[in-house]
């Protein structure tokens, strides 16, 4: 009798656990208007309370080739949760801005501080906390593709599909750094997954005076968040300076060019999405 018991109540918890994670339905956007290359500054992004600590929105929009991008920054009090466990068919992306989060991903922990970007794969179960003493910022990015709507209703790491990148925490502070010209670069992450052709991140540093190559290209969605520094950023033509702690989309094909305005070399990270409506 014992051996049926343990193993009642080992189903007893595990179904416990499961029923546990919430499932989260696709919402559309809450913006009709498509999203064009658009600059945020820090300083005007206004806070709202929340329970747990403060949220800030930013887009929340369709793109020219997304159904959805919707990108927040989240701030939470030590102790407090982002939400229970739950999970979605699109696939998120978090880069911590200050502070130490214990990331639990498919049940497992994982440990993320600055700079750490947090790859959730679609339908994998995750929520973070805030271990530390501290507030702890993050920033909060969904590129939704048309995909999210055929995902099969079952996680990632149940997939388990060949090539596909799987849910991710990457510690960008351990990577390489590779020297170039103008500055430095590391590469973050180059995948495909499960509702992506492609995702890309890296980090550029620009020294003082440096700037990239004029009027660059790329077909893909990419969203920048600017880390340290002052920089010129001028897309199409038009210019705007943006600081720390400031964001940007770029759409495909915008033409762009950032140059370091300071005395002390700038840094800015880099996420791009190629979906089957990318230009070609």
């Amino acid at each position: 009798m014992k051996p049926l018991f343990f193993s009642l109540l080992l189903a007893f918890f595990a179904l416990t656990a499961t029923a546990q994670v919430v499932s989260v339905a696709y919402a559309p956007p809450s913006h009709s208007a498509i999203l064009g290359t658009t600059f945020v500054d820090w300083d005007s992004l206004a806070a709202k309370t929340t329970a747990a600590g403060q949220v800030r929105s930013v887009f929340d929009n369709p793109t020219p080739t997304l159904e959805k991008l919707e990108v927040h920054i989240t701030t939470l009090n030590p102790g407090m949760e982002s939400h229970p466990p739950h999970h979605h068919p699109w696939e998120e992306m978090l880069l911590i801005k200050e502070g130490d989060v214990e990331v639990s991903i498919n049940g497992q922990k994982h440990h993320a501080g600055p700079g750490a970007l947090i790859f959730f794969a679609s339908n994998d179960p995750h929520n973070l906390k805030n271990v530390g003493d501290k507030p702890v910022t993050y920033y909060v990015m969904v590129f939704a593709t048309d995909l999210v709507h055929t995902t099969p209703d079952k996680s990632a790491a149940e997939q388990a599909v060949p090539g596909k990148l799987a849910s991710s925490v990457i510690d960008c502070n351990s990577l390489p750094v590779t020297a170039t010209p103008t500055g430095s670069r590391v590469s973050v992450v180059s995948s495909p997954t499960l509702t992506f052709s492609a995702l890309e991140s890296h980090i550029t540093t620009l020294n003082p005076g440096q700037s990239t190559a004029a009027a660059m290209v790329d077909p893909g969605d990419e969203f920048v968040i600017i880390k340290s520094g002052t920089v010129e950023v001028t897309v199409n033509g038009v210019s705007a300076w943006m600081k720390e702690g400031s964001v940007l989309y770029w759409a495909p094909n915008d033409k762009r060019t950032i140059r370091n305005l300071g005395t002390t070399p700038a840094t800015y990270h880099v996420i791009k999405v190629l979906s089957a409506k990318s230009p070609k």
